[in-house]
């Protein structure tokens, strides 16, 4: 008796969630029967109607297999496995596969390579693109790279492809005469510059007027191109700008010479020039009322100049041209390797100075088609303010002109070697990279990453790929959007451009 209450309890405790209060054992054990019935019924009439719904054919497999894997058609093996296909736009498909690779640049244009990512050509052209492009707002190029990696390899291949669309491409400093070879074989002219050499440039050579400009327009034209050389050479020799009455004597001595030389009929020279201003008494004389002792204050000025007629620069620009400028010439380029050699480029950068000059008769034409000028080895004339204040003037008439410039530099610190952080050289050096829309980085080194991101506003991403590009591979910027591209060559192109022969 002491048990059967306890016994009870649990039961109570239990018992409503299944059965209800006041029923006795036989209605309850009827229940049950009944709801047994009526599952066992309601499986009987599923079954029924997935076998009518189901192939006998198309049944599941069991969800154990043997240890060969799931045998039959679908078992994947031997690439039998077919998917059926799915069909979106272009659009849809950008959103569900965002930032795997850039679209390209489109179709036209030279040939470079392989676009590493996209797994597709990659053709560049800056005419092309200009206008097409959101961004790309000049044709002019930057291109660093260290040493061995294939830059200038890029450099030339690029020139070499372009004649092909009627380009035009002059070089007028190589510094180490890589590029005559690729001159000869384009059927155009190098001309060699140095001691004892017998090439002669006159830079005061007037350029062919165009037809579009008036005689009395282009004689004024001719004075100011004729005395920016001037200042930028003495700047050059000087290491400082000129003072007022230094420019006031450049001037004065310039229109002397001219005068003479247009009465016998021949060209000025820098070495009418120099005498004039080494001879006190006939620079006043031809000052006339402005002289103010104009003579005495030109001596500094005086002396920078002969340094062009009988320094280390002498025979080479203080008589008449020996070469004509051929402006349907494929390639010219200007070999200054015999003065490349020594630790002071003062000699280099004059020499390209007067070499420019030289040039412009071609590019002041705006009929004179789409050309390249490339500035090879042109981390040397960083510290040369008077070079790029002549480099930028080029660089803003690129679009008016016609032409593209390209740079090519080891290391984007490069440019901060113009000077200090709020000089003249450096702000020039920083406005020809704003000034070029299109950057190409080869592999820098580790120290030089920071110095590449900040000038050129590289992402994590872009500073990693930088540091580890292989030989021949760049990450190009061009206006914003970025490549990694694998520059390919051909065989007679990689014989040609051969800058490590004598290594191997």
């Amino acid at each position: 008796m002491s048990h059967r209450p306890a016994r009870r309890a649990r039961r109570a405790s239990a018992s409503p969630l299944f059965t209800p209060h006041g029923t006795d054992r036989a209605s309850r054990k009827a229940a049950r029967r009944q709801l047994a019935e009526a599952a066992a019924k309601a499986r009987a009439e599923a079954s029924a109607h997935q076998a009518e719904r189901t192939p006998a054919e198309h049944e599941m497999p069991a969800p154990l297999y043997p240890p060969s894997g799931r045998s039959g058609p679908a078992s994947a093996r031997n690439n039998r496995l077919k998917l059926p296909a799915h069909r979106m736009t272009t659009a849809v498909a950008a959103g569900a596969y965002p930032f795997l690779a850039e679209g390209g640049l489109g179709a036209e244009g030279i040939y470079i390579g392989r676009d590493v990512h996209a797994e597709a050509s990659f053709v560049f052209d800056p005419f092309a693109l200009y206008g097409k492009v959101e961004g790309f707002t000049n044709p002019n190029l930057l291109l660093a790279g260290v040493i061995g990696q294939g830059k200038s390899a890029l450099a030339k291949s690029f020139a070499l492809r372009s004649v092909a669309f009627g380009y035009r491409v002059y070089v007028p400093c190589d510094p180490k005469g890589e590029w005559t070879p690729v001159a000869q074989a384009l059927g155009g002219r190098s001309v060699a510059l140095g001691p004892g050499l017998p090439g002669r440039l006159n830079p005061l050579d007037a350029a062919p007027r165009p037809d579009s400009v008036t005689e009395a327009d282009w004689v004024g034209e001719i004075r100011k191109r004729r005395l920016l050389l001037l200042g930028s050479l003495a700047r050059t020799v000087l290491g400082r700008d000129l003072m007022p009455m230094e420019h006031t004597a450049l001037d004065v001595a310039l229109d002397a010479v001219v005068t003479r030389a247009a009465a016998t009929g021949r060209t000025p020279l820098l070495g009418d020039v120099a005498a004039t201003l080494n001879t006190p008494s006939a620079l006043d004389e031809a000052a006339g009322m402005m002289s103010g002792q104009l003579g005495d204050a030109a001596r500094d000025l005086a002396h920078a100049m002969r340094r062009l007629v009988h320094g280390d620069l002498a025979g080479m620009f203080d008589a008449p041209s020996t070469v004509a400028f051929d402006p349907h010439a494929p390639m010219l380029t200007i070999d200054l390797s015999r003065l490349g050699g020594s630790g002071d480029d003062t000699a280099l950068v004059l020499a390209m100075t007067c070499a420019s000059a030289w040039m412009e008769s071609a590019l002041s034409d705006p009929n004179g088609g789409r050309r390249w000028i490339v500035y090879d080895e042109a981390w040397r004339l960083m510290r040369h303010v008077g070079l790029l204040q002549r480099m930028q003037a080029q660089w803003k008439l690129s679009r008016g002109l016609g032409i593209a410039n390209l740079m090519v530099i080891h290391r984007l610190s490069d440019l901060l070697t113009a000077g200090d952080a709020g000089s003249q050289g450096r702000a020039l050096a920083e406005g020809l990279l704003a000034d070029c829309s299109t950057r190409i980085i080869y592999r820098q080194e580790t120290d030089q990453l920071h110095a590449a991101a900040a000038l050129l506003g590289l992402t994590s991403v872009e500073m990693d790929a930088i540091a580890h590009l292989n030989r021949g591979r760049g990450l190009w910027k061009v206006a914003g959007r970025s490549f990694i591209v694998q520059h390919l060559l051909h065989p007679n192109e990689l014989a040609l451009f051969d800058t490590d022969a004598r290594m191997h």
